[in-house]
């Protein structure tokens, strides 16, 4: 029996209150629902309901949106809505050519954005910069202040320790090593920032949002300047001890072939990056392979004419080969329902996909190939964004995020509320200056 000081009791029931909270968000993210459905999908009183209900509403997650008609027997249904614009996400995701800035709200749609080329060999302090930039035109786009952003969400073109956020020995990202971004964007902004690695990003945006929304094992290829995969096994992203895991670009497909950036020989970026594809087609079509391109051969030379010109095309299809063994590797270690291609290489289209899977599916054994499935990505490159905004509200649908996104809720339900009451007669009270937190960004009051 336990010591009368110790009330092990009421913080049991504090949690479990805040799991069925949790809970119950998460059906309202999905769809609008009244009370009594609430009960019947959780298992819950109506009693139990009313008073989480009574108290969300209270701090501005939840709305009363109108009634559902009944059959004929009782009253009408009120319904329920998540206040999806209770709190706002920043979302940035990182390029090795773009910068993008999204404001989103709690269910990933996007109120504003900003997005520019930007070399991301120019240096963190640069890439800070602009974010602040960014960050800053969006907000005023999106009518926000910092003080309703929730949280900051960063993809990183490079291996990234989750853990802490810095950055770790990025093979295309010279000047970054050792760099916390997380600390560096917190103190820049004034809001929590969390930082992952781009292709998990993905990885997260293609099970929410994507095609297969809802696949618990899928593997998430991007495919661009550099190549990295993003694993989610069981619903849950495996990013490994440090956050490590998934770096498909630097394994090697062929130990006696050339070496890439990261030093390994024959590893797949060394055959299926951007940079190797348009030096490969420009030696080719020295070599006098037939083709229709005139000019320097760029990237989107070969994109566009991936399946008009027979050079372009035979560049695509021994991407997709080499892609293809990686794949298979993939595939044998973990039993995905899916793979996913995504990134920039990925508008190859059906060339490219075509070669993937007659490549990956002849190396593959027919137990983790029969069922699995090869697509491309279907967002596109709303993909860093909408992964960076799935990440956060990850962070914020949990325990130890619930009671941050009350706060932020609260405040605003606070502040529409004000707005709402008629003025106090006599002269306008003194204006408080305002928290260093929510000061706007690039500096602190």
């Amino acid at each position: 029996m336990p010591h009368a000081d110790h009330p092990p009791d009421t913080l049991d029931l504090a949690a479990i209150r805040a799991r069925h909270t949790l809970l119950l968000l998460r059906l309202l993210w999905t769809r609008d629902l009244a009370r009594v459905d609430l009960a019947r999908e959780l298992g819950l009183s109506r009693s139990a309901i009313s008073s989480m209900v009574t108290e969300l509403i209270g701090v501005g997650l939840v709305q009363e949106v109108g009634t559902r008609g009944s059959s004929g027997v009782g009253r009408k249904a009120t319904l329920l809505n998540l206040n999806t614009r209770a709190a706002a996400l920043l979302a940035v995701d990182l390029g090795a050519s773009h910068a993008r800035v999204d404001a989103l709200d709690l269910h990933c749609r996007t109120l504003a954005t900003r997005s520019v080329p930007h070399d991301i060999q120019a240096g963190p302090q640069a890439t800070y910069a602009l974010l602040g930039d960014l960050s800053a035109q969006v907000l005023r786009a999106a009518r926000l202040r910092p003080a309703q952003v929730a949280l900051v969400g960063v993809g990183i073109p490079g291996p990234v320790d989750h853990d802490t956020g810095r950055v770790v020995q990025p093979p295309n990202m010279p000047g970054w090593d050792g760099e916390n971004v997380r600390e560096a964007l917190r103190a820049l902004t004034g809001l929590d920032v969390l930082v992952d690695n781009d292709a998990n990003l993905g990885a997260l945006a293609e099970a929410r949002f994507g095609a297969h929304r809802g696949t618990q094992d899928l593997i998430y290829v991007k495919v661009a300047t550099g190549i990295g995969a993003g694993v989610l096994l069981g619903g849950r992203l495996h990013r490994g001890m440090r956050g490590g895991a998934g770096e498909i670009g630097h394994i090697s497909i062929n130990e006696q072939g050339p070496v890439g950036r990261s030093g390994n020989p024959g590893s797949l970026e060394s055959y299926a990056a951007a940079g190797v594809l348009v030096a490969l087609a420009e030696a080719r079509r020295a070599a006098g392979q037939a083709t229709t391109l005139h000019g320097p051969i760029t990237l989107d030379t070969l994109l566009t004419h991936a399946e008009t010109d027979p050079l372009a095309r035979a560049v695509w299809e021994e991407a997709g080969h080499h892609l293809g063994v990686a794949i298979s590797t993939a595939l044998n270690l973990f039993n995905p329902a899916a793979v996913v291609i995504g990134g920039r290489l990925s508008r190859a289209g059906d060339v490219l996909l075509t070669a993937v899977r007659t490549s990956a599916q002849s190396r593959t054994m027919r137990i983790n190939a029969d069922r699995a499935r090869i697509d491309l990505g279907t967002l596109g490159g709303d993909a860093g964004v909408l992964g960076a905004g799935a990440m956060m509200l990850d962070s914020l649908f949990t325990p130890r995020g619930l009671p941050h996104l009350y706060g932020i809720a609260r405040m605003g339900a606070h502040e529409q509320a004000a707005s709402r009451a008629p003025p106090a007669p006599g002269p306008p009270p003194e204006v408080p200056q305002p928290h260093a937190f929510f000061s706007p960004f690039g500096g602190s009051s």
